[in-house]
């Protein structure tokens, strides 16, 4: 990849992982409210916007961070499957967006409830909110630490795809590379 297109590629997927990291603490901000809150309409209003921003906001910036991360990896010499710390967090990006995908049903359900008329706060108090918002920052937060940190460890793919090593171990003086 040209150094020009592998910066504006690193960019894009900075920008939409940290994007994605803010809308996740957005979201746990509007659990806690909607969870503490004794005001009906606030704890209303928090579910009735839980639904669009999860389509608006959270979706679309971890599917741009999936992409830009699988584009920096395929156009880099980091690769997809080299090194266990992309390899982590693409599993974290994939289980993420799952997991995400998944619980929109609900964030559907808790913004029906939140506008029937007849529903009470008390019907929206969901914990869940809260507990998915917490695990998505640390997901989030661990594939943060992997991206600046890259632990060592080359997969069994990397060490036996790699020109030169013999009987699939990396020579000493080559145990640096891609750092």
């Amino acid at each position: 990849m040209a150094p020009a297109l592998r910066k504006l590629v690193l960019t894009t997927h900075i920008t939409s992982s940290m994007g994605w990291l803010g809308a996740v603490l957005v979201f746990l901000a509007l659990a806690i409210i909607g969870l503490t809150s004794q005001d009906a309409q606030t704890v209303r209003a928090v579910y009735l916007v839980m639904e669009p921003a999860a389509w608006y906001t959270l979706i679309p910036l971890a599917v741009a961070s999936l992409l830009t991360g699988l584009l920096q990896s395929l156009g880099t010499t980091w690769g997809l499957f080299r090194h266990y710390w992309v390899l982590f967090k693409l599993l974290i990006n994939v289980g993420a967006i799952i997991v995400l995908l998944m619980y929109t049903e609900t964030l559907a359900y808790l913004a029906g409830v939140a506008a029937a008329p007849g529903s009470t706060s008390g019907m929206l108090k969901s914990p869940s909110v809260l507990i998915h918002a917490v695990l998505a920052l640390v997901l989030l937060l661990v594939a943060t630490v992997l991206a600046v940190y890259k632990p060592r460890g080359r997969t069994r793919y990397a060490i036996r795809t790699r020109p030169g090593s013999a009987a699939g171990g990396l020579p000493a003086q080559d145990a640096h590379i891609g750092r």
